[in-house]
């Protein structure tokens, strides 16, 4: 799989993502860090693939299992504060709608805690080769 990000002449630091087919995501930062603020940092899409990977697999859980779960809702709440010294936190609070027994609550938050994303980010080793390609 392969992403594209291109910088865009419209702004301070704003670029452009592509993803497969799918339309463009922007990127930017916001004016404190020199950019114009114009759309999610990478941090906000680093935080959204947590939660967005936490719905999907608990969801994809109560279908399989056959139990009623109308929807879930996730709020994902960073606390960079002590990024710098290599602490990124991140508090994930999740509502299963329609779901009322503590059993499967707490059936489903374990299970949102094994989505590909939350462990790649806790437990996987993620190796980064960057190199300089010459523009032809």
């Amino acid at each position: 799989m392969t992403i594209s990000i291109r910088s865009l002449r419209d702004g301070k630091l704003r670029h452009s993502a592509k993803i497969h087919s799918f339309d463009e995501l922007l990127v930017d930062v916001p004016e404190a860090f020199g950019g114009d603020g114009s759309a999610p940092d990478p941090h906000d899409y680093f935080d959204v693939s947590l939660g967005a990977c936490k719905a999907i697999t608990a969801r994809m859980y109560a279908q399989r299992k056959g139990w009623a779960l109308d929807a879930v809702s996730v709020v994902v709440t960073r606390d960079e504060r002590d990024e710098r010294k290599g602490i990124y936190r991140l508090d994930v609070a999740m509502t299963f709608h329609g779901v009322d027994d503590p059993e499967r609550l707490a059936r489903l938050e374990e299970i949102s805690d094994k989505c590909p994303i939350h462990r790649l980010m806790t437990t996987s080793r993620v190796e980064i080769t960057t190199r300089t390609v010459v523009d032809a």
